[in-house]
């Protein structure tokens, strides 16, 4: 401890000033505004990515299910107790008449029609979370092309899709796209070909 305390007074003999480094206020609150303006963009960026995601998992999703309502019908997969002389029928129906419905859509077995009513029986109705929704059901080729309802059958043997809407058979149509959106408007599309073929957009 002395040599040191002698060295320094040593440096100040020679010319030398000792001086602790540091940052002024003014320094801190520059680098703490720029840290705070890097920070929100890369947060309000993430958010918005965040949302790309959630979308794009939310058309797969549904596009998987159009899938399995086609493969289960191709498939020949019965139902617990299937009715006479029925033939593996499945699909799924949107509904974008109420907030309600623009939540959730419908995997059911098709009975007796090629559309879904009160007679079919529900396998799986998924619930759409974090505020996405269904927000546009179009029919392509028919006008008007905006719908509120639209089930999407498949038939054994075929692999076609049957499309209908409010329970009238749309065969105007080449294709039907449903649009879904979170509540920052991202979209995403599915379009569903009448030949079966399923495409995301």
């Amino acid at each position: 401890m002395m040599f040191k305390f002698g060295k320094n007074i040593n440096q100040k003999k020679q010319g030398y000033t000792c001086r602790q480094a540091g940052m002024t206020y003014v320094e801190l609150i520059v680098v703490l505004s720029i840290f705070s303006v890097m920070t929100s963009v890369v947060l309000f960026n993430y958010n918005k990515f965040e949302d790309k995601i959630d979308i794009k998992v939310l058309a797969n999703d549904i596009a998987l299910k159009i899938v399995e309502a086609q493969k289960s019908a191709l498939s020949g997969k019965l139902p617990a107790i299937p009715p006479a002389d029925w033939k593996p029928s499945y699909g799924i129906n949107f509904d974008t008449s109420s907030i309600d419905e623009k939540k959730k859509f419908t995997f059911f077995t098709n009975f007796n029609n090629d559309f879904y009513d009160a007679s079919d029986s529900v396998l799986d109705q998924p619930i759409i979370t974090k505020s996405n929704t269904i927000s546009k059901l179009e029919a392509m080729g028919c006008s008007p092309t905006q719908v509120d309802n639209i089930s999407i059958v498949f038939k054994r043997p075929s692999s076609r899709a049957l499309i209908a809407s409010d329970g009238l058979s749309l065969a105007c149509a080449s294709s039907v796209q449903i649009t879904v959106s979170s509540p920052e408007l991202i979209n995403s599309v599915i379009e569903v070909y009448s030949s079966g073929r399923v495409q995301i957009n």
